[in-house]
């Protein structure tokens, strides 16, 4: 129905990357592109013009950067969401964000993959906070851990989703801790690759590693997926 329909006002300044991400945004399911500019002032404007829900805003633009423009947008105490998308991952680019109260940042260059669970997160969340009810403690820790589950799923250079799902459905099916090689055996993948998917999602505390000793030779790594956290 529309008034379920999450707004979109979308701010970047390439052409190309503007349709793309238009593609993007209207093929996850309950929002639409209300609007589209390509400067913080014409952003701006639209903003007050519009009144989307949502701002999927560039960080890096000519003339006026998407921070001070979020900055604007809260002395100004409009209420609009912003998720921002930067080609920055250091710390104090993300602090800044963080603190200029965005509800999700994206590193470019993102997948459609990583662009829809945010709008799914953000969705769940949005349709929450519209409930007359009130919010529970419950409901309200619900909503930090997805928030904190979707940054988890951004992968490191080299690391690839379908293949962390592979290892993940694999590990979903195994009750004992098993090897790298018994796990790309399942998985169809080779062992190296898997170790390290395996040693990923270990740092990320979604699989515990146990040593298994044998009679001879060097103890064998095994691993057991967690059995909370990280879900497909």
């Amino acid at each position: 129905m529309e008034q379920n329909i999450i707004h979109v006002l979308l701010i970047e300044d390439d052409p190309m990357v503007q349709e793309v991400n238009r593609m993007f945004i209207e093929k996850v399911e309950g929002f639409s592109v209300k609007g589209i500019a390509s400067t913080g002032d014409e952003g701006l404007e639209k903003l007050m013009e519009l009144s989307p829900d949502l701002i999927l805003l560039d960080i890096y633009m000519p003339k006026q950067d998407g921070l001070s423009l979020i900055q604007e947008i809260r002395e100004r105490n409009i209420d609009v969401d912003i998720i921002a998308v930067t080609a920055a991952n250091d710390t104090k680019t993300v602090k800044a964000l963080l603190r200029a109260g965005v509800v999700d940042y994206i590193v470019k260059p993102f997948t459609f993959e990583r662009l829809e669970t945010a709008l799914s997160q953000y969705r769940d969340m949005h349709h929450g906070l519209k409930e007359d009810a009130p919010i529970s403690q419950d409901k309200f820790d619900e909503m930090i851990k997805l928030k904190q589950q979707a940054r988890g799923r951004e992968l490191p250079k080299g690391l690839h989703g379908h293949t962390l799902n592979q290892v993940l459905e694999c590990l979903k099916e195994m009750e004992q801790p098993r090897s790298a090689e018994e796990i790309g055996a399942a998985a169809g993948l080779a062992r190296v690759t898997v170790r390290r998917y395996l040693n990923y999602l270990e740092s990320i505390g979604e699989v515990d590693m146990h040593l298994s000793y044998g009679t001879i030779g060097r103890p064998i790594q095994t691993y057991v997926l967690k059995r909370r956290g990280m879900r497909t």
